[in-house]
């Protein structure tokens, strides 16, 4: 199965997205959600850059069939 641009988007965005939500709960949380702020802001950190990684995956050469 050969990587493509819309495979990747899709990749993309729900792990930006994601990302960022936990990134933002990490940052302002209080109470007794505190506590996990540092899980938040790593869960978050590590979609962000899985979904920026997934972008730099080399795309592959279109397939040609030979017919002779």
């Amino acid at each position: 199965m050969s990587l493509n641009r819309t495979a990747k988007g899709i990749v993309l965005v729900p792990s930006l997205l994601l990302g960022g939500a936990f990134l933002a709960a990490g940052v302002w949380s209080e109470g007794p959600a505190a506590s996990n702020k540092t899980l938040a802001l790593s869960l978050g950190g590590l979609l962000m850059a899985a979904g920026l990684l997934a972008q730099l995956l080399p795309e592959s050469n279109p397939e040609t069939s030979d017919s002779d």
